[in-house]
């Protein structure tokens, strides 16, 4: 705890396939001891990252550590969904004594951080900081922006540019509210790359943020923890592109859950998730699938036209090996091309 008393909170926020989960996972394994909770919040229907949490094989960190809040936007229903899940966790016997908190990746974080003002946890619980986890190779593609050299051009001329781009503005809203920014996947970059993204980030803030590189979420948990930021007084730092709750959703991008039958290979596997993630306003996919003859459980994630995939665990006992991916997209993706790549 603070020296207030106050449970200290990390909100972990980022976009779709940045690596938040991976971050969240290393922070647990390397926690020297510490009683954390997660707190995950999922675009779509299918608890995919929570299921990857719970089951991580940490001491100390088993399903009734996690929380998951599928099927919403964590920023907007903190009345609904988040306070009272954040309470369970309090009213604990053994509270935790730091709190994760992942959102999805299309959620915006400042809504959340006003949520720590509310009376029923004002006086329990502190935003410790706000970790803005951002994918190297996607800025460097220029994905959330349709042109990056001239949008740095007009906010470097006018620092109240507006974006059109839905998918500029949410990752802009991350960027802001952060007080820490994980700059992931940097492996992946080329030098000047990584030089060029560093400079994009940093076009985005505005204050003094510091910026780590980072390969497959490989974070120190003493840098990451412990910021002491108390993020919920410091609002006015903070600005947005949706400065109120009721003006923020999530009309631009859906969901879909696809049931997938088991491949021959993992590689066949991954080739029609690679096929599928070509169409166009595919953003996202990711789940749990099988193979034939294997034992093992395949997981699969794709973001843009990169694809990885590993077996975490065996099937269990009466667990049928069905094949599940999650497809986020803009709205009105072609669902059904989609659907056709990954049945191959």
């Amino acid at each position: 705890m603070t020296v207030l008393n106050k449970i200290p909170c990390t909100i972990v926020t980022g976009f779709l396939g940045a690596g938040k989960t991976t971050l969240v996972r290393h922070a647990i394994a390397h926690n020297d001891g510490r009683r954390l909770a997660i707190i995950v919040n999922e675009f779509g229907d299918v608890g995919f990252d929570g299921a990857l949490l719970a089951e991580c094989g940490v001491p100390g960190c088993d399903a009734g550590s996690v929380v998951e809040l599928p099927n919403g936007c964590i920023c907007c229903t903190v009345a609904d969904d988040f306070v009272p899940a954040l309470n369970t966790l309090l009213d604990r016997p053994e509270p935790p004594e730091h709190i994760l908190i992942e959102t999805s990746g299309l959620a915006l974080p400042k809504p959340l951080v006003q949520a720590f003002n509310w009376p029923a946890i004002r006086s329990r619980v502190t935003v410790d900081g706000v970790v803005a986890v951002v994918d190297g190779p996607a800025v460097a593609a220029g994905a959330f922006a349709d042109d990056p050299a001239a949008l740095a051009a007009q906010r470097a001329a006018d620092a109240s540019v507006e974006h059109e781009n839905p998918l500029e503005e949410v990752f802009e809203d991350q960027l802001l509210c952060a007080d820490l920014v994980v700059l992931n996947k940097a492996d992946l970059l080329e030098a000047g790359d990584r030089a060029r993204v560093r400079a994009e980030v940093e076009a985005h803030l505005p204050r003094a943020v510091k910026v780590v590189e980072t390969a497959h979420g490989a974070l120190d948990p003493r840098v990451l923890l412990g910021l002491g930021a108390a993020a919920e007084s410091d609002l006015a730092s903070r600005p947005s592109h949706h400065e109120i709750e009721a003006d923020h959703d999530h009309d631009d991008f859906e969901s879909v859950a696809l049931p997938v039958p088991p491949a021959g290979s993992a590689d066949d596997l991954a080739a029609r998730v690679g096929r599928a993630a070509e169409v166009a306003g595919v953003l996202r996919i990711k789940g749990f699938c099988a193979v034939r003859d294997k034992p093992m459980r395949l997981v699969v994630q794709g973001v843009g036209r990169r694809v990885a995939h590993h077996y975490d665990r065996p099937w269990r006992p009466g667990e049928h090996p069905d094949g599940t991916l999650v497809v986020i997209g803009l709205a009105g993706f072609d669902r059904a091309a989609v659907a056709a790549a990954l049945k191959g």
